[in-house]
C-alpha cells in the first residue's frame, strides 16, 4: 500500500478543519440531587499549537453582553495564570490541567444551580464559551433497571440496574432484591457518568410476575436513597394443568357435563385449548367442555392449554353410573301359542351400574306384576297382546323392545256393521261388514237374511246398491278358521222411502182426502137440506094442534110487525139467546098482542068473545117450558114453539098462506 503523500493530509486538514475553534468533550447533561455532588469530566484542545491555558471561569447561567462584548451571569469558580490550578474555590474543585484536562467538581449541589454551567476559557487572544447542563432534583435520583429482551424459564440472562450518577467524593451502591451474581462498575467519562450493576440468574416460571428491585444504597449514611421496581415477564408454558369435572358427583347417563381446563400460571396467556377424545363436544367458552347427554361408556377426558407452548393434563375419568342396559324379554315357546297353554316370559339384561336393579311388566302399556319372570298357567286370547318388561336401578329405567304374543283361538264376538248406518234412504247404498275376532283371521265367510236364507255371498262385506225398502230386515253373518266357527247376532238394516216417493204418495193421499172431504160436505147439505124439508112437513102436520118448529142455524133479526094483526111474546131470562117470538095470525075484527116470558105472561084485556093465545118459545138445553118435545134431539140449532090458546068461542079457520112465526136472536 502506497504512502499517502503529505500535501493530501494538509489539504485534507485545511478542509476539515478550523484553527481558531476549540474543542471541547463533556456530558451534555448531568444529574444530581440536592446536597449531592457533581464531577463533571470535561477535555479540550487550544487552537494554536503547544498553547496553555491562560484562563478558566465557570459560570452559572451566562449570558453575552454586546456592549461590553462579554459574559456575565453568576461565576462559580475563577482561575487566572497567576493562580495554581487545582484550587478549591468554594464548593468547586477545578481538577483539570492548563493543556487538556477541564475536569471540575461542585460539592454540594442545590437545586437552585440547575440550568446551565459555562465554560470560559481563554489562550492569548483566543477565547471560548462551552456550554452544558445541569440538573439537580430535590430528592436522590432512582435508578434505571434494563431487561433483556425476554425472560424465559430456565435460561440465564444478565439484567442491568443502572444510574446516571458518578461522584468518587460520594460513592454509591446498587443493590438487588433477588440473589443471583452481581458485579457493579462506575463510568465516569465526558461521554457519560453511570454507577451500573449487573444481575445474572436463571429465571424460573415461579419468578413471573415477582417484583425484581435495584436501591441506590448510600455505603457511608448505610441507608438507601432510592429504589426502582420492576416485575418479572418470565416467559414459560402453562403450569398445573388439570382438567375439573364441575358436576356433582355421580354422574349418570344423559346428564349434561361441564369440564374445566385450568392453570396455576401461564406466559404469555393461553389463548387455545386441545381436549382429548375428539367428540361432538361444545365449547361454550375458552377452556370450558360441555358434553350433552353423556354416553354410559365415556372415555377418560383430558385437556391442554396452550400459548406457545401446550402443556396437557392428566386424564380424568368420568364414572359414568347407568341404567341397565341390553334388556330384552326371553320366551320360553314362540310367540304363536294355543288358547289354554302355559306359557312364561322372562326379563334379562347386559349389564347396570350399580347392580342393584328391580324389575316390572307392562302389557299394551298397562303394568302388570313384579318379578323378572311372567307366567300364565292357561293362555286366554285376552292375555294376547305386547309385553315389555322395564328393569332399573338408582340411576333410571330401561325397557325392552315390545314383544308380541300371539293366542291362536276360534272366532267368536262376530258382528254386523253397516256403512253409512243401521237407517238409510231408498236408493242409497249400503255396506255389511261383518267384524270378529279371530286367530288366525277368519277365512271363509257366510250371509243370512232374516228368513235365516243363505244369502249366497262369502266376502267379509255383503254390499247393498241401490237398496229398496225391500231391503229392511234383520242381517246376521257367520265366520270360520281352521280352529273353529262363529255366528252374529241380528242386525236390523230399515230403509225409508225416499222424499220424491214420499211426495208422490203424499199427492195421492191429499187428491183422496179432498175427494173424500167434499163428499162428506156435500153429504151434509143434503142432510140439512133433508131435515128442512122434514122440519117443513112435521110444522104442517102439527099446525092443528097449535104447535111448530123452526130450524135457524143463523138467526136473523126480524123487526116487529106493528101491525093489528101480530102479537109478541117477550122472555127478559132468555133473552141473550132468544130476543123475540112473534105470532102473525088472520086478520081478525079485534087485534091484539102479548109478549111471553118465562115466569109471566102479559096480555092486554080483551073481550069475552075475543081468543086469549100465548106464545112459548123454547131452546132444547133449556127445559122450563112444557108441552114442548123435540123432534130431532141431537140438533141444538131447532127452537120450538107451541100455541096454546085458552077461553072459549070457535078458532078462526086458520090461513096457511099468512101464517108465520119469526125468531129473533
Amino acid at each position: 500500500m502506497q504512502p499517502r503523500s503529505p500535501w493530501l493530509v494538509l489539504l485534507v486538514c485545511v478542509a476539515s478543519c478550523n484553527p481558531t475553534d476549540w474543542r471541547f468533550e463533556h456530558p451534555k447533561t448531568l444529574y444530581a440531587w440536592e446536597g449531592a455532588c457533581v464531577w463533571i469530566p470535561c477535555s479540550y484542545t487550544i487552537p494554536k499549537f503547544n498553547s496553555e491555558l491562560g484562563n478558566f471561569t465557570l459560570y452559572h447561567n451566562p449570558e453575552y453582553d454586546n456592549v461590553t462584548k462579554s459574559y456575565r451571569g453568576t461565576v462559580l469558580y475563577n482561575h487566572t495564570q497567576t493562580e495554581e490550578l487545582q484550587v478549591r474555590q468554594g464548593r468547586v474543585h477545578f481538577l483539570g490541567d492548563k493543556r487538556r484536562n477541564c475536569t471540575v467538581s461542585i460539592r454540594p449541589v442545590s437545586v437552585t444551580d440547575s440550568g446551565q454551567l459555562g465554560f470560559r476559557m481563554t489562550s492569548g487572544t483566543d477565547k471560548w464559551m462551552e456550554k452544558m447542563s445541569l440538573n439537580v432534583s430535590e430528592k436522590p435520583l432512582s435508578p434505571h433497571i434494563q431487561p433483556p429482551p425476554e425472560l424465559r424459564e430456565s435460561h440465564q440472562v444478565t439484567l442491568t440496574c443502572s444510574l446516571n450518577f458518578s461522584c468518587p467524593e460520594d460513592p454509591m451502591e446498587l443493590r438487588w432484591s433477588l440473589e443471583g451474581t452481581v458485579t457493579s462498575s462506575t463510568i465516569l467519562s465526558t461521554a457519560s457518568v453511570l454507577t451500573q450493576s449487573w444481575l445474572t440468574f436463571e429465571p424460573q416460571w415461579t419468578h413471573h410476575g415477582q417484583n425484581l428491585s435495584c436501591q441506590l444504597w448510600n455505603s457511608t449514611a448505610r441507608q438507601a436513597l432510592s429504589e426502582k421496581t420492576v416485575q418479572l415477564d418470565v416467559k414459560h408454558p402453562p403450569k398445573e394443568v388439570t382438567t375439573v369435572i364441575q358436576n356433582p358427583t355421580p354422574i349418570r347417563e344423559g346428564d349434561s357435563v361441564t369440564l374445566s381446563c385450568i392453570y396455576n400460571s401461564s406466559n404469555p396467556s393461553v389463548f387455545r385449548y386441545e381436549w382429548k377424545p375428539l367428540g361432538s363436544w361444545k365449547e361454550p367458552s375458552p377452556g370450558v367442555l360441555n358434553i350433552h347427554n353423556v354416553a354410559w361408556n365415556a372415555e377418560p377426558v383430558a385437556c391442554a392449554a396452550c400459548n406457545t407452548w401446550c402443556s396437557w393434563a392428566p386424564s380424568v375419568n368420568l364414572d359414568v353410573q347407568y341404567a341397565p342396559r341390553g334388556v330384552k324379554i326371553s320366551p320360553s315357546v314362540q310367540s304363536e301359542v294355543p288358547a289354554g297353554s302355559r306359557f312364561t316370559l322372562r326379563c334379562d339384561f347386559s349389564g347396570s351400574r350399580p347392580t342393584g336393579v328391580h324389575f316390572s311388566w307392562r302389557k299394551n302399556g298397562s303394568p302388570l306384576q313384579a318379578g323378572q319372570e311372567l307366567s300364565f298357567d292357561s293362555i286366554t286370547p285376552e292375555d294376547a297382546g305386547n309385553y315389555s318388561c322395564s328393569v332399573n336401578n338408582s340411576v333410571g329405567r330401561r325397557s325392552s323392545e315390545p314383544w308380541t304374543l300371539r293366542v291362536l283361538y276360534a272366532p267368536r264376538r262376530l258382528q254386523v256393521s253397516m256403512v253409512p248406518g243401521d237407517t238409510v234412504m231408498e236408493g242409497s247404498k249400503v255396506a255389511l261388514t261383518c267384524e270378529s275376532d279371530a286367530n288366525p283371521p277368519v277365512s271363509q265367510y257366510a250371509w243370512f237374511d232374516w228368513n235365516n236364507q243363505n244369502l249366497q255371498h262369502w266376502d267379509k262385506t255383503l254390499t247393498l246398491e241401490p237398496t229398496t225398502v225391500e231391503h229392511s230386515g234383520a242381517y246376521r253373518c257367520r265366520g270360520s278358521n281352521r280352529l273353529g266357527m262363529g255366528e252374529s247376532p241380528p242386525s236390523t238394516l230399515t230403509v225409508y222411502y225416499s222424499p220424491e216417493t214420499i211426495g208422490r204418495r203424499a199427492a195421492v193421499g191429499i187428491g183422496s182426502c179432498l175427494a173424500l172431504l167434499v163428499l162428506a160436505i156435500w153429504v151434509v147439505k143434503l142432510r140439512q137440506n133433508w131435515k128442512r124439508i122434514r122440519s117443513q112437513q112435521g110444522l104442517q102436520e102439527n099446525f092443528s094442534g097449535q104447535s111448530f118448529f123452526v130450524r135457524n142455524p143463523k138467526v136473523r133479526r126480524a123487526p116487529l110487525s106493528n101491525g093489528p094483526h101480530s102479537l109478541g111474546c117477550y122472555n127478559p131470562v132468555m133473552e141473550h139467546s132468544i130476543s123475540y117470538a112473534t105470532l102473525r095470525f088472520p086478520e081478525m075484527d079485534t087485534p091484539s098482542t102479548g109478549d111471553a116470558g118465562t115466569a109471566e105472561v102479559q096480555r092486554p084485556p080483551l073481550s069475552s068473545e075475543d081468543t086469549v093465545t100465548y106464545s112459548v118459545v123454547q131452546k132444547r138445553r133449556v127445559a122450563d117450558y112444557e108441552n114442548v118435545t123435540p123432534d130431532f134431539p141431537e140438533d141444538e140449532g131447532i127452537h120450538y114453539s107451541e100455541l096454546v090458546q085458552f077461553g072459549t068461542g070457535v078458532r078462526p079457520q086458520a090461513q096457511e098462506e099468512v101464517e108465520y112465526v119469526t125468531l129473533k136472536q
